[in-house]
């Protein structure tokens, strides 16, 4: 998978379409995302004690990784992603400006 946790991200399609922000959480088995701040959803959360009220929660839910594309930290624009290998390590590569992810 060509997204990490930490990265900062592009939302290319959805509600969300044109917002940055920061993954938290990647799954690449499922081939998900969840990004910090962004496809919040509301959940009804019960109350746990006697005397609360109940709440409306928002949390953010999954992104498919196809609707992400990674911002470059040196150009700072969405970019695909390339790999260079030199020796022994792999890094990832911004192919507009060519630099190291």
């Amino acid at each position: 998978m060509k997204i990490h946790k930490n990265d900062q991200v592009l939302i290319i399609s959805g509600k969300d379409r044109g917002r940055k922000g920061k993954v938290m959480e990647v799954l690449p088995k499922q081939g998900k995302v969840l990004v910090e701040g962004i496809n919040l959803k509301k959940k009804h959360v019960k109350p746990k004690k006697s005397g609360e009220k109940g709440q409306i929660v928002e949390m953010p839910a999954l992104f498919d990784v196809s609707n992400v594309k990674l911002v470059c930290k040196h150009c700072g624009k969405a970019a695909k992603v390339g790999y260079k290998i030199e020796g022994k390590k792999k890094f990832r590569i911004c192919k507009k400006c060519g630099q190291e992810i």
